[in-house]
């Protein structure tokens, strides 16, 4: 599939040009009533909680209620759906994720196209996955696992979340920039993929800090690398998976976007209010909490960082030939 990365940062950089008949009176009364927060997973979850912290810190800084909603199945697909054929009134905003983008070519039958159907409004933050494996494992480095894996081709088995899941792809990231092949075992989620990493059934799995650190701060797992080109905060001695394998990066991320033609000077508003949320440090070191850097910019910068994000995991999805569950 042709994504139509032009077009999707036209609808960004162009939003200003949208006509604005009382805009600025109507951005100065927004909002009059509550505004949702669409996510598209469970409660607890990593992106439900982003999504109620910005959903907080903007009912503190706007005169108005932010309420989260969460609409789970189908990957984030059906939150996605019902956000993007919301009404354009900038009363439904939706919590763009990095499994939004992988989905964008992981799934040829969705009832929206993500690079036309939303208006991106800012990021929010985002943070490295780790690769892990078990301490017994014969590997120390990247490089050392590398160079074992092209020995022994297709005889290490790497777990996953789910076949496309996010973490999967980090895995055939991996697997196509070092031209290895493992054998792919996925499962129902994270957890019990760790469970067999540390019994040993599994011998790697990329993995969300979240899930992954407390093993590895009790010896049940040893870090290799981190997924993102700068060394995480909560791993310090941990170094990026680019040092041995160059142009390696994949994150968690998470931002907002509204349906596209949402009036501009609301899209202007939310865009300025977020960029103060994320400047306070209560905001910062919650989101540090979750693994997370704070991610200010323009709903410009965020319209080409998802529209990146988009052709890069479309590489990797039709490299891998990836095909959802």
């Amino acid at each position: 599939m042709n994504l139509p990365r032009r077009k999707f940062l036209h609808l960004a950089a162009g939003a200003a040009t949208l006509p604005a008949v009382s805009g600025i009176a109507r951005a100065q009364s927004y909002p009059v009533r509550p505004v949702r927060i669409i996510g598209g997973f469970s409660a607890g979850s990593a992106s439900d909680i982003v999504a109620r912290l910005i959903g907080q810190a903007l009912s503190e800084r706007v005169p108005g209620q932010f309420i989260v909603e969460n609409r789970v199945g189908a990957a984030g697909n059906i939150a996605a759906d019902a956000a993007v054929h919301a009404p354009a009134d900038g009363y439904t905003l939706f919590l763009v994720t990095s499994v939004n983008a992988i989905n964008a070519t992981l799934y040829n039958n969705l009832n929206f196209d993500l690079s036309k159907d939303i208006a991106p409004v800012a990021a929010i933050s985002r943070g490295p996955g780790v690769m892990v494996v078990n301490p017994e494992f014969p590997a120390k480095t990247v490089s050392e696992f590398i160079a074992y894996a092209k020995a022994d081709p297709g005889k290490i088995n790497m777990g996953t979340a789910g076949t496309g899941s996010m973490l999967d792809v980090y895995g055939e990231l991996f697997m196509m920039m070092a031209g290895i092949d493992m054998f792919r075992v996925p499962y129902r989620g994270a957890p019990p993929a760790l469970t067999d990493l540390v019994g040993g059934r599994v011998q790697v799995v990329f993995d969300t800090f979240a899930g992954s650190l407390p093993l590895i701060r009790a010896g049940k797992l040893r870090a290799l690398g981190v997924t993102t080109t700068t060394r995480s905060a909560a791993l310090p001695d941990i170094a990026p998976l680019a040092a041995s394998l160059p142009g390696y990066d994949a994150s968690q991320w998470y931002g907002i976007a509204v349906p596209r033609n949402t009036p501009a000077e609301i899209v202007d508003a939310l865009n300025k209010h977020i960029n103060a949320s994320l400047a306070d440090p209560n905001l910062k070191a919650r989101l540090a909490d979750l693994g997370s850097t704070a991610l200010p910019g323009s709903s410009a910068d965020f319209g080409k960082f998802v529209a990146d994000e988009i052709q890069k995991w479309a590489k990797v999805v039709k490299f891998a030939g990836i095909k959802p569950d």
